[in-house]
């Protein structure tokens, strides 16, 4: 993502955006004749209103970066979570096909130990002396 370089656009935005509105506020007071307790007054009304103005820009920019960083977390933790049952679910799989194979196993060796115990058909009897 290009987070990183968000931040400077941001910047370079508001720095504009201030310049523009204090050459847009010194041109209207050199068009407009007035006195000098209007002029002042008009110019803290427009600083006051840039400030709010560029407040409420910075506080919707923060709103949606903080919005945005949620909706990362939670997808993370939604992939780490099907990661974690995925995993589960292999390992329990594999405990079955162990499980599985062991039964299999003392299955083959009973049925060969159950050959060794039986007696063989005596095919010839030893002499006796």
């Amino acid at each position: 993502m290009g987070n990183h370089n968000d931040g400077g656009e941001i910047s370079a935005f508001f720095t504009g955006f201030l310049i523009g509105g204090l050459v847009g506020a010194a041109v209207a007071l050199i068009m407009a004749p007035q006195s000098g307790e209007e002029t002042r007054e008009q110019i803290r009304q427009k600083g006051l209103d840039l400030q709010t103005k560029a407040e409420e820009t910075l506080a919707d920019a923060r709103a949606k970066a903080e919005a945005v960083a949620a909706d990362v977390k939670r997808r993370a933790e939604e992939l780490q979570m099907q990661s974690k049952v995925i995993l589960e679910e292999g390992q329990k799989q594999l405990t079955e096909a162990l499980e599985e194979t062991k039964k299999a196993a003392a299955s083959v060796a009973g049925k060969e130990k159950e050959k060794e115990e039986k007696p063989s058909e005596p095919t010839e009897a030893p002499a006796t002396a």
